[in-house]
């Protein structure tokens, strides 16, 4: 049985941060929060994405696709 109460709980974490209110204020502006719990959380996950997203970059830079001929991937695409 992998769907125990055991397997469902979300570890939380308390934390007690010295962050400027103004910063504060702003994430909660932009993520549209109520509290700062959420706000937070939500501009964490924002940024791990951003993160992931510019390591999943480097990695393709490294080892770019060349297409020497669009016509045959525009028509797949417009299936």
């Amino acid at each position: 049985m992998t769907n125990t109460i055991v397997h469902r709980m979300v570890h939380r974490m308390k934390v007690t941060a010295i962050i400027a209110d103004d910063l504060i204020d702003t994430v909660k502006e932009y993520t549209q929060s109520s509290t700062v719990t959420d706000a937070i959380t939500i501009a964490l996950k924002e940024w791990i994405d951003i993160y992931n997203i510019k390591k999943l970059n480097k990695k393709i830079a490294q080892n770019p696709i060349h297409i020497n001929n669009g016509q045959k991937i525009r028509k797949i695409n417009r299936l």
